[in-house]
């Protein structure tokens, strides 16, 4: 329990505002929940008002400190990215198979690309590590000759 009338006080101030900003939140939630769901019926009608409408609640929530703004962007964000996905597909008609395009021939290699690499003289154990330690530390081992 709080032991002085300041600390009384905060817990009364802090409990009407997390009264206040369960309401703001709840509406939040509700608007952006009408908004997916106009979204994904079969025929979206209004559904941009609700997009806007929803929007706007979580602009109004981040800015009076309900939410965290980047909380705010990142709903906003997914919403508009449904609901441009869902009017693209409605609006687009159904997609026919493209013809396939000609594939232009390739030039030939150079003589230079074709040859194949010498394969790699065998090394004993030893020189393996010594190789990678020189590599790790930086060094070619030419200044210890």
């Amino acid at each position: 329990m709080a032991n002085s009338s300041s600390a009384r006080k905060r817990i009364r101030s802090s409990q009407r505002k997390h009264e206040q900003n369960r309401g703001v939140r709840s509406a939040v939630r509700t608007a952006v929940a009408k908004a997916r769901r106009s979204v994904l019926q079969p025929m979206p009608e209004g559904s941009e008002d609700l997009v806007r409408i929803a929007t706007s609640a979580l602009d109004k929530a981040a800015e009076h400190g309900v939410l965290h703004a980047r909380n705010a962007s990142r709903r906003k964000s997914r919403l508009m990215k449904l609901a441009a996905k869902v009017s693209a597909e409605h609006a687009a008609p159904p997609a026919e198979a493209a013809p396939k395009r000609k594939v232009a021939a390739r030039a030939p290699k150079s003589a230079a690309a074709t040859k194949k690499a010498a394969p790699a003289k065998s090394r004993t154990k030893t020189e393996r590590t010594a190789a990678r330690t020189r590599r790790t530390a930086g060094s070619s081992g030419e200044e210890r000759r």
